[in-house]
């Protein structure tokens, strides 16, 4: 295997024959690079034959699930990674185009060990990337990723016999049955269906309607431009667009999903849009009258609420902060026999005997509609509104190089550490503690708090934050908050503000 270099230079002879990819790609639990800027198709080549080679190294059965988004150039991608797959030896059982959960269904309906699945998830046009797992539901964390990330890059990639291909249809339909089963809708229920013309085009209007559900259709048609907007349930732009077509529509509630599938939005019936984390004590309070005793994993971006909210606490629940990203937390949620995980970007986790483990938005779809089916005398708004009110930042992410990101992220961390150490005050309040398990989430003694972090799959940091009093507070926490983070010259603009 031809050691890949590290610059990637289109249009040149080299281009087309050797392989170069840019090592920031290698990220933490999955592999992301602008295409072709960053990664060329023979890197993508040395990439499947590095996967390949990993997976015999570890003694996994030989053979792959290989799926692949809606985006014009996923099919190359996905063809380049197959080629390096069976140089090493592996059997490439070829679902076609598919949403990340698909493929991961098709582990469990297929009965293969490995999965790759070729997306750029959310991330805009331009990008691409492979989200893969050995062991089911979980996909690669840091470990495997590195361990990856040197055999692709040292060129350690091991030419192995016995690869073939085989093209397998009929999943997507298995996949569809799978999500329904035998539940059918008791109530009528009116749901703006939002794909952003992304993969989820394809599966959810069906969905829905198996479900009894009415549908309102937005954006699904299956458009690899998004001419409408990046399909992003945690980008504003995006939720508004939900908001707007269940207020024209007089819809129950609308339901939104990412690129891949693997996400889930929820806008209700007043047209306020609800983050996901909100979402998750909604559906952690009636999962725990269900399985009292629970214990639920929330990430660190999450509202604190799954520790505080009085009717939790009443059925017995135990909730688990751990950190942000679809393999950590599929990984935490399995480790501790949690019923379900939440992460404030729409990922779910819903283990048995709801789900498998792995991050699924149709599964969410149908889940949030079987709620609703068992509380026929509520509409989506009074479940928010039973909450505990608590003001709440969207997901807003400052520009910062990859190459700069973690080492700035430590400094952040130890000068909000310091602040702490200090007895210094965030919006005039004492730090409680600062937990640091996934950059620094500095809790306040009301139980406000402010998180940074580094992104995992694009050059940027991630900050939320949230106050139990007012939005005058939440405002200031996020003030006090960024004013540390101004202090490095490495961070750059919000993507988007409050």
């Amino acid at each position: 295997m031809t050691k890949p270099s590290a610059i990637v230079t289109p249009n040149t002879w080299a281009f087309l024959r050797d392989p170069m990819i840019t090592p920031t790609g290698f990220r933490e639990y999955d592999a992301r690079w602008k295409y072709p800027e960053e990664i060329n198709l023979p890197g993508i080549t040395a990439l499947g034959f590095g996967l390949g080679t990993q997976m015999r190294r570890r003694g996994i059965d030989p053979v792959i699930a290989v799926g692949n988004d809606y985006r014009d150039y996923s099919l190359s991608i996905k063809n380049a990674l197959i080629v390096g797959l069976i140089q090493a030896g592996i059997q490439v059982k070829d679902i076609g185009p598919a949403l990340s959960p698909m493929a991961y269904f098709s582990q469990f309906h297929l009965d293969v060990p490995a999965v790759a699945m070729v997306t750029a998830s959310h991330n805009p046009n331009g990008w691409t990337g492979v989200k893969m797992g050995f062991d089911r539901p979980l996909t690669h964390g840091p470990d495997e990723m590195s361990e990856l990330r040197d055999i692709v890059l040292n060129g350690d990639g091991e030419a192995r016999p016995g690869g073939g291909y085989e093209f397998i249809d009929g999943v997507q339909e298995a996949y569809l049955e799978d999500l329904v089963g035998d539940f059918k809708m008791t109530r009528p229920l009116k749901v703006v269906c939002a794909a952003g013309n992304g993969t989820a085009a394809a599966f959810a209007p069906e969905l829905f309607r198996r479900i009894g559900v009415e549908v309102v259709e937005s954006h699904t048609t299956l458009d690899y431009t998004f001419p409408h907007y990046n399909p992003n349930p945690e980008a504003m732009e995006m939720l508004h667009d939900m908001a707007a077509s269940v207020k024209a529509s007089g819809a129950d509630l609308a339901l939104g999903f990412d690129g891949d599938g693997d996400r889930c939005g929820v806008v209700d019936d007043e047209g306020e849009e609800i983050f996901a984390d909100k979402v998750g004590v909604i559906m952690a309070r009636d999962l725990s009258k269900l399985y009292p005793n629970a214990t639920f994993v929330a990430d660190v971006k999450s509202t604190g609420l799954f520790a505080s909210d009085p009717e939790l606490q009443a059925n017995g629940v135990t909730a688990d902060y751990w950190k942000t990203g679809h393999s950590h937390m599929k990984r935490r949620v399995k480790e501790i026999g949690a019923l379900a995980g939440f992460e404030k970007s729409g990922h779910y986790f819903l283990a048995e005997p709801i789900g498998r483990g792995y991050d699924c938005g149709m599964r969410v779809a149908v889940e949030i509609c079987k709620l609703m089916d068992r509380n026929p005398d509520m509409k989506m708004s009074d479940l928010r509104k039973a909450l505990p009110k608590t003001h709440s930042t969207p997901t807003m992410s400052p520009y910062c190089a990859d190459t700069k990101k973690y080492a700035t992220l430590d400094r952040i961390v130890a000068k909000l550490t310091a602040k702490a150490d200090a007895q210094e005050l965030i919006a005039g309040r004492a730090i409680k503690e600062v937990v640091t398990v996934n950059g620094a989430r500095v809790i306040l003694d009301n139980g406000g708090w402010g998180l940074v972090r580094a992104s995992s799959n694009t050059p940027n940091l991630v900050v939320v934050c949230e106050s139990p009093e007012s939005e005058d507070e939440l405002r200031t926490i996020f003030a006090d908050i960024d004013a540390v983070i101004r202090t490095e010259e490495t961070v750059g603009e919000y993507d988007q503000t409050f």
